[in-house]
């Protein structure tokens, strides 16, 4: 049975039967094939089924109560009925006859539903990696599925889309599946062809089917491997990706060569068809690089060198742009974006002459659109257009566009459509990103351009920033008139917009700050009048407001464009003319903020400063610029710390925003980056504003310090930000000076002694002790991350222990279940523990490492047990109100045991179980977390793998002394972390499997030699549980190996590493892993592996000594490389990567 051979459209027969499927009440007859294929389900077989109505018994009433069951899933609004439904359909699902009643469902259901029960449950059942159907089963169902479809031309739409993923599923799955040496599922083409000589329903059908396999084969699946997909991919490409690209062009240039009937709706669903299908072809992922769908806009499409005639045919891209100008409107967005990608196609496919032609021709159909803009009205239209416009750029030179023939009048064109579309500001606002990106890539190329051809830009240019502007503003009056959303409420999209606006505005910058100039007066002087006039109504004023604001956001935005261009004194002088308009006019807005501050333009303020200190204040800047003299004379700022102090007046005026979160959270990070710098830090200290912040920083002068507002726990955040900032500054004149730092302490001491004063009496108000204290934890994590100097950070220590401590234990006794509290505690902990920049080294004579230690033990102990107390924990809140401290426990508990200023050896000697508690906690709370869970949430897996690193490296003794399920368990974790996505954590795994290979290879070692003394017990117990289970071991050698020979290994080194031992320990597995791996090879390429295997170990001893690991990392590198070459020609190759040559 191959293919549709021999179907009569419509015929009495119907289609073949499913094999598994047994009629009710008929004897099993066996197929043709004359063997019995017994179902992995349950020994079904497709049978064929008597007649229609025959023996209607027990499978006729289940049949019945199935489609009842569906009709139920899909078309009840009750819910209790549908979840009910549901449990029982899953059920069936995965019943053993299953097979056999999908078939009934399909031969004899009379509901649309039931079909297509049948079709999803087929799909799942031939997906499933455990168990899977015998070849001989899928083929037939196969076969089956195309007759069913061929017969049934007019089945319910979403019914022959079930079954055409289910065929698209089963030839994808069974890509590599041969039957007398023929690939069994590779047909395509013959399986389609038979329906593209039908009916114009069945020719829908063979395209569809085309489209949805080119889709499924290009789309990872989670339950295989990431190497299979791509092996299926990298084959699909080579051997008919091609052949379904030509032939669905040759069908597009059939229906647009007749004349369409645009009326018939059957020829429409081919019209859509086709384009979907010619789209999903060009769409293809052709090298295995674009996991992640956002990147658009640095899309190259790497099309295979076999595809040249394709695109060098100008028949090829004459084809889609004729069919834009002849099909109605609903189509053309599909023909755009089969455009897109025909733009994007790689550079190296042509040689400069045919790059010149292709362009002049693509180049030659956007001129005819731009001509012609009628379908541009249609928003999916100008949105797909206006990404073909922004592929012009981003995949062609500047130097190779002059020289089209069209060149100004086209460039004409673009930029009256540009300017058209930024005037229309309320119109498809997502698709301007694209034609904004357009003019930010041609302005940042014109220093570079070298043809003699004019680019004609600085004409255009302006016309385009000019347009930006005054659309913006002039949109301020009707947005607030109207009462539309305004479009600065999404600061991410404006940020965006200012981004391209920053290079576009550099062009011609002469007349952009003329302009910004010439409006910037306008609307302040319209507002200080209106100010000062009686009769100003809100409307007005919040008129010239919202322009304001518009103006100092474009204003900070091309001053930060000054990066991207090598900038004149001409042009610091002009930025200089900007900058005096903007602080004057934060002049006059502080002098109101006491009646009514903009919070808008108060937000554009602070990103007009952040952009001014990125580009004008810190340690590279040349203070003789342009832009400071022309400050000193407009304005009397006569240097650096002038300008500061400026800077300093927008962080007091913090005291008037105090409820204002974005604003807050914005002064503060600027307030933080400036502290940053090693001049500017110096120079700001030195002012008296500064001075009184470093001695009033209470929330009496500035009230997001206050605990009384009625903002949430978690709102206290920038808190961190602000301390952090004080610490640098205090730090730079604090020396040794142990009054200044009690002074500076003083509010934290008072708030300490509040919360020490409420836990010693019974009844005290929980709420205000929760917000003293969360308040209080982030200002000192803020101080202790600043103090990263030996003796600041020991005045900090010695001012928090012993005396402080208690409160923080006390504080996650009380509140474990409350992550807005300990969070907070734990961090502020963890941060203590960390001995960054070598802070914490004690005295010869001191205990305060040991100390320390046991404080860091009794916390991670008692909220270690506490959090287990919990019980069952909702999946969505587990992160927070569990995972969360857990992983925040293993990075401080990490911090401490590396951290270098403690000996743990002291704790077992003096009987001290401080370090036992912490590894046993630590234990109780890994075994609480599922193996997924590790690996769900990154900053879990990071923190618990960078723990794990330390343990084995530091403590295997005790790793060996654990039970064997935990063991095994970590174990296990490591072994799925080796193939985890992020890097880190791989090269973390890599890392503590070479510290137990290494330990266990030592401890053989010397178990086999004549000693005197005997081996520690826990080593002995450890070897004897690895010799119990060498299965593990083999697993991660097998893992590893595969990872180097197959993948894109990208931490070659560190999976070298404990690759030695792995193989030392397991020379046999080795040599049979080997043996498999040289047997899967064709036989002409069997010898060359062979030969690779023989150089990887060549020179290598039996030991794991620095100088043999060093020489076997070298061999591996040798090793990947020949296995690369020796399969890059195979048809069984992993990666073909030979298509780009």
């Amino acid at each position: 049975m191959s293919g549709v051979s021999g179907v009569s459209p419509g015929g009495p027969s119907g289609p073949r039967p499913l094999p598994g499927a047994t009629g009710a009440g008929s004897a099993r007859d066996v197929l043709s094939s004359g063997s019995a294929v017994s179902s992995a389900g349950g020994g079904f077989l497709w049978v064929p089924t008597r007649g229609q109505g025959h023996g209607r018994g027990t499978a006729g009433q289940s049949l019945a109560q199935l489609e009842n069951l569906c009709k139920q899933l899909y078309e009840t609004t009750d819910t209790a009925t549908r979840l009910q439904a549901e449990k029982a359909l899953v059920e069936f699902t995965n019943s053993p006859d299953c097979l056999s009643k999908c078939q009934l469902l399909l031969e004899r259901g009379s509901s649309s539903y039931s079909q297509l029960l049948a079709a999803t449950c087929l799909t799942k059942l031939v997906s499933r990696t455990n168990n899977p159907l015998p070849l001989e089963q899928r083929i037939d169902i196969r076969n089956y599925v195309l007759n069913y479809l061929a017969t049934r031309p007019k089945l319910a739409t979403f019914v022959t889309q079930a079954l055409i993923q289910l065929y698209a599923r089963i030839t994808k799955l069974g890509w590599f599946d041969c039957q007398k040496d023929e690939f069994v599922f590779r047909n395509v083409i013959n399986d389609v062809t038979r329906f593209l000589q039908d009916s114009v329903e069945h020719c829908i059908i063979g395209v569809t089917i085309l489209s949805q396999l080119t889709n499924e084969i290009n789309q990872a699946d989670t339950t295989h491997p990431l190497t299979k997909h791509r092996k299926i991919a990298s084959s699909f490409r080579d051997s008919s990706l091609f052949d379904i690209f030509t032939l669905s062009c040759s069908l597009l240039k059939q229906a647009s060569g007749k004349n369409l009937n645009l009326n018939d709706e059957s020829q429409h669903g081919l019209l859509m068809q086709l384009l979907k299908l010619t789209h999903n072809c060009l769409n293809f992922d052709f090298i295995g690089t674009s996991t992640d769908e956002s990147s658009d806009d640095l899309c190259t499409v790497q099309i295979p060198t076999s595809w040249r005639s394709a695109f060098l045919d100008s028949s090829t891209l004459q084809l889609f742009f004729d069919l834009y100008h002849s099909i109605p409107p609903s189509f053309s967005p599909l023909v755009l974006s089969c455009l897109v990608q025909i733009a994007s196609v790689r550079r190296s496919l042509f040689n400069n002459a045919e790059r010149a032609k292709f362009l002049s021709h693509l180049v030659d159909g956007v001129k005819r659109i731009l001509e012609n803009p009628q379908s541009l009205s249609d928003p999916n239209n100008y949105h797909e257009f206006c990404r073909l416009l922004a592929r012009l750029k981003s995949n062609y030179q500047l130097g190779e566009l002059v020289k089209v023939e069209n060149y100004p009048e086209v460039i004409r064109l673009i930029a009256n459509f540009t300017v058209t579309s930024l005037q229309h500001w309320e119109f498809a606002p997502n698709s301007v990103h694209y034609l904004l990106s357009l003019w930010q890539r041609l302005a940042a190329s014109v220093p570079y351009v070298k043809a003699t051809e004019p680019h004609m830009l600085e004409t255009y240019t302006p016309e385009v920033t000019k347009a930006y502007i005054t659309s913006r503003l002039e949109s301020v009056h009707i947005i607030l008139r109207d009462g539309l959303e305004d479009p600065l409420e999404d600061t991410g999209l404006v940020q965006q917009q200012l981004d391209q606006l920053s290079t576009i505005g550099r062009c011609e910058y002469e007349k952009t700050c003329a302009l910004l100039v010439q409006l910037f007066d306008q609307s302040a002087q319209s507002y200080q009048e209106l100010l000062q006039s009686a009769s100003a109504t809100p409307m007005d004023l919040a008129v010239q407001e919202g322009r304001l604001t518009w103006l100092v956001y474009i204003i900070g935005a091309v001053i930060g464009g000054r990066v991207s261009f090598a900038s004149t004194d001409e042009q610091d002088a002009m930025d200089g003319e900007l900058v005096c308009r903007v602080l004057q006019l934060m002049n006059l807005t502080d002098s109101r903020l006491a009646q009514a501050g903009n919070e808008k333009l108060e937000l554009a303020m602070l990103s007009f400063f952040e952009q001014f200190r990125k580009i004008y204040i810190g340690d590279q800047v040349q203070k003789s610029s342009k832009l400071y003299r022309r400050l000193s004379e407009v304005l009397g700022l006569n240097d650096e710390t002038m300008v500061l102090s400026v800077f300093i007046e927008i962080i007091t005026n913090l005291k008037y925003w105090g409820r204002c979160e974005p604003i807050t959270s914005k002064t503060l990070q600027l307030l933080n980056d400036l502290s940053i710098g090693y001049s500017s830090v110096r120079k700001l200290v030195k002012l008296s504003a500064v001075q009184f912040m470093l001695n009033n920083h209470t929330s009496e002068h500035f009230s997001f310090l206050g605990i009384n507002n009625q903002s949430n726990l978690t709102d206290m955040r920038c808190r961190t930000t602000f301390y952090t900032a004080l610490g640098r500054l205090l730090m730079v004149d604090l020396g040794e000076d142990e009054d200044q730092y009690e002074q500076f302490m003083l509010p934290l001491t008072a708030a300490f002694e509040t919360v020490a004063q409420m836990f010693s009496t019974n009844s005290f108000n929980e709420q205000e002790a929760k917000r003293t204290l969360v308040g209080l934890v982030r200002d000192l994590r803020g101080i202790a991350f600043a103090f990263n100097a030996k003796t600041s950070f020991m005045m900090l220590f010695e001012w928090i222990y012993p005396s402080y401590m208690p409160i923080l234990q006390r504080a996650i006794e009380l509140w474990y279940h409350d992550p807005a509290c300990t969070t907070p505690v734990l961090k502020l902990m963890a941060e203590l523990v960390h001995n960054r920049s070598q802070r914490l080294q004690f005295d010869v004579s001191s205990p305060n490492g040991i100390l320390l230690f046991r404080e860091t033990s009794k916390m991670i102990t008692t909220y270690g047990n506490r959090i287990l107390t919990l019980g069952e924990v909702p999946k969505d809140q587990v992160y927070a109100l569990k995972l969360k401290g857990i992983s925040i426990c293993f990075s401080m508990l990490k911090a401490a045991l590396s951290g270098s200023y403690v000996n743990f050896g002291v704790f077992r000697l003096y009987g001290d179980d401080a370090l036992d508690n912490a590894l046993q906690t630590f234990i109780k709370l890994l075994l609480s977390i599922p193996h997924s869970d590790l690996l769900d949430y990154p900053k879990l897996s990071q923190s618990y793998y960078s723990l794990l690193e330390v343990l084995t490296q530091d403590h295997m003794n005790f790793i060996a002394s654990l039970e064997p399920h935990v063991i095994m368990y970590i174990l296990s974790s490591i072994s799925e972390g080796l193939t985890a996505l992020d890097t880190m954590v791989c090269t973390g795994c890599c890392s503590c499997l070479d510290h137990i290979v290494t330990y266990l290879f030592k401890q053989l070692s010397r178990s086999t030699k004549k000693r005197t003394t005997p081996l520690a017990q826990e080593s002995d117990r450890f070897l004897h549980i690895m010799q119990q289970h060498p299965e593990m071991i083999q697993q991660m050698l097998s893992t590893v190996l595969n990872i180097i020979i197959f993948e894109d290994c990208r931490n070659q080194w560190s999976m070298s590493r404990p690759l030695l031992g792995l193989i030392l320990l397991n020379e046999k597995y080795f040599s049979d892993l080997r043996n498999s791996i040289v047997n899967s090879q064709p036989p002409e390429k069997q010898q060359a592996m062979h030969l690779c295997f023989e150089n990887l170990m060549e020179g290598i001893e039996r030991n794991l000594l620095t100088k043999n690991r060093d020489r076997f990392t070298q061999n591996l590198s040798a090793f990947r490389r020949e296995v690369n070459d020796s399969m890059k020609n195979s048809s069984y190759g992993v990666n073909s990567n030979d298509m780009m040559s």
